[in-house]
């Protein structure tokens, strides 16, 4: 080895006593910052990570490679000094290896100076270190990659010029096999093949921060197998071209021939060796928990996952399909015999296509997907089938991935969480759900189904509905042991047992109009009836398929039967009746603005309107969620009280201020009692008479009044609004009920101030969490006037207060509570209950506005705060095994609030501190030259007197 390294610090010399390592350290120096400040638009993205640092680097490490190495053999060659390395007594193999590692050198020290990237950065916000690490990494490898191949290619020939085209060539040959451009022009099967055998493909791979061993074994190959070209092309330049070393020349050729067969074979081999790998990132993310391996070790009956994957789809999902495959993969490794992985493509098989889609409803979606010539829509599956037993969930691929804004005018699509969402539909279908058997033995009362169809007029798409009704309703017939009847009535029949009339007075039941889905007026609905519960099964436009009808009785049955799902009892606003004579705007306001929490905690729980006007929660009410309460009476304070006191759950968003939008738009708030402050007092908590204003906040679109030449224009402006205040990773606690939450909006929000906890109140107190707090920027105010007035305040259109701290926004409670009813008379007769078990659970968020589905269409944050509420459901039910897997979203890293004068100043930090250290290397390297000295050839060498005196 010590040959190898004198010929690496010969070459490092000569590098760096030449412009050439200067002239490569500052393009690549300003290449990389320019991608990544400007191209990338870092701070537009507001994103704590360095991703955009190496996005770029798999196409210019090839123009920099090929650059870097195409004079070091071809220099040896037109200055004639070839002859005399491998004449030295050197092996060649050992020259190859040192100015393999000179370059390799040269590179490191590049990327080293662009550390000050991620050191700046982790200033700014929770940077993951793993998938940096992961970055520099990959950046080493591919580099090592394309020197390896510009070095043999500089050994085939003398002129430099023609060395740099071919390295660049053939480098990108290999990165290009696995662009998004050639493969998004073949199908899945093949483009994977595709992206594991191009270099930059694999360089994503460990770019997220998993080191997997078949990447590493696939650059090493690479560099193996040209830094033995290498070597056997030096070597052959020694053959002549006579008999005696025609053998040489055979093996010349072969050898690197059957190393380059043999590392395919092991590239192969070493294929199904994914669970040998090493996730870096902090939270695990691409690793499967515990959780998961548990559950999948504890299934009692075979679960199939199978994966439905066209081979053609949209260019934005196929990256994504080798990812999921791999997810499944490992599912299937981890459970064993008792899990079973597939992959289909439903456009290949009539058969199979009509199988998804009559049994699990699995259905294609039209992507428009453009290529160079036209533009065409495509129908391509991209879903997963999770089935147990006799029960299945579906995952579609709005269910898996996230699509999000980067910068202006990019899209970046992602994998939501798929560890999470498989683990959650493999929870739902094996322990949320039993068997229809058990399902049908615990019901106190036979269920019934009644289908009020008329078959004559079924427009086209429904017209297979009677005989789906039939063949579903038989089954369950057939399974519920003597608990399952049903009936079809067809309405316009003469002396039928329900008329069109009867139906509208019992059901509500009209006919479909002809007007909106074609042919004439028609009935078609279904109504399950268990004891006394009715429930509405209503088919999609599409058509009523066997899987759509089955899974809608079988979740219905479910809810009826004791025991089986967990129940959120939601108590909302009243929705005043409908007034005539107000304006169809208004009325437009007097709605239910619950639906899009009612949709998120349907996932995995029964949701149910609760009634708590007779003083007491529903017996089979397992989380009481309280949504914006006003004028709560005494009743119905003693029943949120007497839940609590009997160890339930209560998570309550309440707020001095309701939200009382305008009919033209306006934004606005109006200040109401809820009459719960009496229960949050005796539970240790104060909610202030105040409105939050913080300057680290959510930008909306909002209406703007401003004066134009005399007139009044209104007009839409995108302002920072101040009372939607954004809590970011340092504004919450670091609890399970965050659950990985990346940051959420709460708008009109009020702050809470704790009076007593655990610590102030003993072991038997609450132990009271502030859960989400707003910027130490933050003000207050008790002004309901919400609208910025730009003309009074041009700079922000709000005044700013003069006392700023954070407010806590959100608590959670854990343990004893004492009763708001101790020592009075029950407001229902029943006996009071003075305090509550250790496991009550009680969470305040102080914001009615949070889940309100106009607030939820104004925020970019919706999907986190719905998320929020969500996890603090499953906390309330001391679910936290999802929690666990849901808190390792990458998501939660942004970046701190900055004005666009910071965020310069920290650009040209990152500036400053690459000057500084190419400086550095010119300093030193200046100083190395004027160190060094001529050697005076007039004077014999101290080996020349050696000799002369030993003679």
């Amino acid at each position: 080895m010590n040959h190898v390294f004198a010929v690496a610090r010969k070459e490092l010399r000569a590098y760096f006593l030449s412009p050439i390592a200067l002239i490569f350290l500052g393009t690549f120096l300003f290449v990389t910052l320019f991608t990544f400040f400007w191209v990338e638009e870092f701070f537009a993205r507001n994103i704590a990570d360095v991703r955009p640092l190496f996005s770029w680097l798999p196409v210019l490490l090839i123009f920099l490679c090929s650059a870097l190495t195409m004079r070091l053999w071809t220099e040896e060659q037109r200055a004639g000094t070839l002859e005399v390395l491998l004449t030295l007594p050197v092996r060649t193999r050992d020259l190859v290896l040192g100015k393999f590692l000179a370059s390799l050198a040269l590179v490191g020290v590049a990327l080293a100076m662009t550390f000050g990237v991620p050191i700046t950065i982790s200033m700014l916000g929770d940077l993951d270190w793993g998938p940096i690490f992961g970055g520099y990494l990959a950046a080493v490898l591919l580099a090592g990659a394309y020197l390896a191949i510009g070095l043999w290619v500089s050994a085939q020939t003398e002129n430099q010029i023609v060395s740099l085209i071919l390295s660049a060539l053939i480098c990108g040959v290999f990165y290009l096999i696995g662009a998004d451009v050639l493969v998004d022009a073949v199908p899945t099967r093949q483009a994977e093949i595709l992206s594991q055998i191009g270099t930059g493909s694999r360089f994503e791979s460990i770019r997220r921060g998993v080191i997997d061993v078949r990447d590493l074994v696939y650059y090493a190959s690479i560099i193996v197998v040209f830094l033995a070209l290498n070597v056997l092309s030096l070597q052959a330049k020694g053959f002549s071209d006579g008999a005696k070393v025609a053998d040489k020349r055979r093996n010349a050729v072969l050898v690197p021939v059957l190393l380059a067969a043999n590392l395919v074979v092991f590239n192969v081999w070493t294929s199904g060796f994914g669970f040998l790998r090493a996730d870096l990132t902090e939270r695990g993310e691409y690793s499967i928990s515990s959780v998961t391996k548990d559950m999948l070790r504890g299934l009692d009956e075979p679960l199939l996952i199978r994966g439905y994957f066209s081979a053609k789809t949209h260019p934005l999902l196929a990256p994504l399909v080798p990812r999921v495959r791999d997810i499944i993969e490992e599912y299937g490794e981890i459970g064993g015999g008792r899990v079973q992985t597939e992959y289909v493509d439903p456009r290949e098989d009539e058969e199979l296509e009509k199988e998804a889609r009559q049994l699990y409803d699995i259905r294609s979606f039209p992507f428009q997907i453009e290529n160079r010539l036209d533009v065409e829509v495509v129908n391509s599956y991209f879903s997963i089938l999770v089935k147990y037993g006799d029960q299945f969930e579906v995952l579609s691929f709005q269910d898996l991935i996230d699509v999000s804004a980067t910068g202006y005018d990019n899209v970046d699509v992602r994998l939501r969480n798929p560890e999470y969402d498989l683990t959650r539909a493999i929870k739902k279908v094996s322990t949320g759900f039993q068997t229809l058997d058990v399902v049908f033995a615990s019901l106190e009362e036979p269920a019934r189904l009644q289908a009020f169809i008329t078959p004559e007029t079924l427009p086209a798409n429904f017209s297979d509905a009677p005989a789906v009704v039939k063949t579903v309703a038989e089954k369950l017939k057939e399974e519920s042991g003597g608990k399952f009847d049903f009936s079809v009535v067809d309405p316009s029949q003469p002396g039928a047992a329900e008329t069109a009339e009867s139906l509208q007075q019992k059901y509500g039941f009209r006919p479909y109009s002809a007007s909106l889905l074609g042919g004439e007026t028609f009935y078609l609905h279904l109504l399950l009836n268990v004891g006394q519960r009715y429930e509405r099964v209503t088919p999609s436009a599409d058509g009523l398929s066997q899987a759509d009808l089955e899974k809608a009785l079988t979740e219905s049955l479910e809810r009826a039967a004791p025991g089986f799902l967990k129940t959120v009892g939601l108590v909302k606003p009243e929705i005043p009746p409908p007034n005539p004579q107000m304006p169809p705007q208004l009325q437009q306001q007097n709605q239910d603005r619950t639906r899009a929490i009612q949709q998120t905690l349907s996932e995995n729980y029964t949701v149910e309107d609760v009634d708590i006007s007779e003083g007491r929660v529903p017996s089979n009410v397992d989380v009481l969620v309280i949504v914006a309460p006003e004028n709560f009476d005494t009743n119905q304070r003693f029943a949120v009280d007497q839940f609590l006191m009997r160890g339930g759950t209560v998570i309550v968003y309440d707020s001095p201020y309701r939200l009382n939008p305008s009919f033209n738009g306006s934004l606005g708030v109006k200040k109401v009692d809820s009459g719960l402050e009496d229960l949050y007092a005796a539970y240790g908590l104060v909610l202030k008479d105040e409105l939050v204003m913080d300057p680290q906040n959510e930008g909306i679109q909002v209406p703007v009044e401003r004066n134009l030449g005399g007139f009044t224009v209104r007009e839409i402006k995108s302002v920072s609004y101040p009372f939607f205040s954004n809590i970011q990773a340092s504004g919450m606690a670091p609890v399970p009920a965050i659950g990985g939450v990346p940051s959420v909006t709460v708008p009109f929000a009020s702050p809470i101030l704790v009076t007593q906890s655990k610590n102030e109140a003993g072991e038997d107190g609450p132990e009271i969490i502030s859960l989400l707090e707003s910027s130490p920027q933050s003000w207050t105010t008790t002004d309901t006037d919400v609208q910025p007035d730009f003309t009074q305040y041009p700079e922000d259109g709000f005044a700013v207060g003069n006392e700023k701290d954070a407010h806590t926004l959100a608590v959670i409670s854990t343990g004893s509570l004492d009763s708001a009813f101790a020592g009075q008379d029950s407001p229902t007769g029943e006996p009071v209950i003075e305090a509550s078990p250790e496991s009550t659970r009680f969470a305040l968020v102080a914001s009615t506005a949070m889940v309100n589905d106009l607030t939820t269409q104004l925020s970019r944050q919706a999907r986190s705060n719905l998320q929020l509420t969500q996890n603090l459901v499953d906390w309330g039910v001391q679910d936290t095994d999802l929690l666990q897997i849901r808190s390792r979203s990458a998501f939660a890293r942004t970046l701190a609030p900055m004005d666009a004068d910071e965020r310069q100043t920290w650009e040209l930090i990152n500036y400053g501190i690459v000057i500084f250290l190419l400086a550095l290397v010119i300093a030193l390297t200046a100083g190395r030259r004027r160190s060094m000295q001529a050697m005076d050839l007039t004077k014999p060498s101290a080996s020349s007197q050696n000799l002369a005196e030993a003679s």
